[in-house]
């Protein structure tokens, strides 16, 4: 067990390390150049004798490698440097955008579970009838529409026409709501496809036959079932978790959510390569973190799985 947690913690800094010089390469290969970015921006007569000595303070002028090497070990050493766009640490700037876009992605979360599970379980039971139908027909649309086409339609419908919300977030319960409904929809609809084909799997197994057989109440079947499907259920949620923390950037732009999504598209825009490249380690991690966590526990919960 042992041997095994060393080798999985050995890959995870693998791929972290991997997955930070492909993306250091990219920045580096972009076009655009952060220093004349920043002074662009800041009114500054761009001539040579100025854009080389922005370059020189940034450190854009060191070979690749003595770049990414140098930046490799402040991270380690929990420093993410210095932003290009405004000289101010970069780790305050992440955290705060993350706690904003932990609020966001687990309110979303809980939100769609809540709704999806019990749909889910009446969709199976009621397997071919009038709800099962109806269910299913709305969590096709749902899960066809992509987050920012739900985004401008509840926008339009909910702060043009209506006015019961902002259109811009301001970072509180009320600007909240929109950017969680915009996640919400469409993942409960993509919860209830997925749960629904779980729990009917499990309804076709032979212990559940056998129950039917006995005679078996079916409050105590269903009960079953939802024991037997937890593990697969939850590596469904864990997934989720990842994609719900690096992929809320559309909808934190469209409503100015002060989230990590909506910090790093700012950053990209002004070439703030820091920022960046601190928001992929920070959402690479949390996300094979969440994976390697989902295999433990779903092991833990099921010790036929294999870890």
């Amino acid at each position: 067990m042992i041997k095994k947690a060393i080798v999985k913690i050995v890959s995870l800094i693998s791929i972290l390390i991997v997955l930070s010089f492909f993306v250091f390469a990219l920045l580096y290969l972009a076009p655009g150049d952060p220093a004349e970015k920043r002074l662009t921006s800041q009114g500054v007569a761009v001539t040579k004798e100025v854009l080389d000595a922005e370059r020189e303070r940034l450190g854009l002028l060191k070979p690749f490698l003595v770049r990414y090497g140098e930046w490799l070990v402040r991270v380690i050493r929990g420093d993410f440097g210095v932003s290009f766009k405004d000289d101010m640490p970069v780790a305050p700037k992440l955290y705060a955008g993350l706690k904003n876009t932990t609020i966001l992605a687990m309110t979303s979360l809980l939100l769609s579970l809540a709704i999806s599970f019990w749909l889910s379980i009446l969709s199976a039971i009621r397997k071919n009838g009038i709800a099962d139908n109806i269910i299913r027909l709305f969590s096709f649309i749902g899960n066809s529409l992509p987050n920012f086409l739900i985004s401008v339609l509840l926008m339009y419908f909910l702060c043009i026409k209506i006015k019961l919300f902002p259109v811009i977030a301001k970072g509180n319960v009320q600007g909240l709501f929109m950017p969680v409904m915009s996640l919400s929809i469409p993942m409960t609809c993509r919860f209830i496809r997925q749960m629904r084909t779980e729990f009917l799997t499990q309804m076709k197994a032979d212990y559940v036959v056998g129950m039917w057989g006995r005679g078996v109440k079916g409050r105590y079947i269903v009960i079953n079932i939802l024991r037997n499907s937890i593990g697969h259920i939850f590596t469904i949620i864990a997934l989720q978790i990842g994609t719900l923390m690096g992929g809320s950037v559309v909808i934190e732009t469209i409503f100015r959510w002060p989230g990590i999504g909506k910090l790093v598209m700012d950053s990209i825009t002004a070439r703030d390569y820091p920022v960046i490249m601190g928001f992929v380690i920070i959402m690479g991690t949390i996300y094979v973190v969440i994976n390697q966590l989902s295999d433990i526990l779903s092991h833990c919960m099921d010790p036929r799985t294999n870890l």
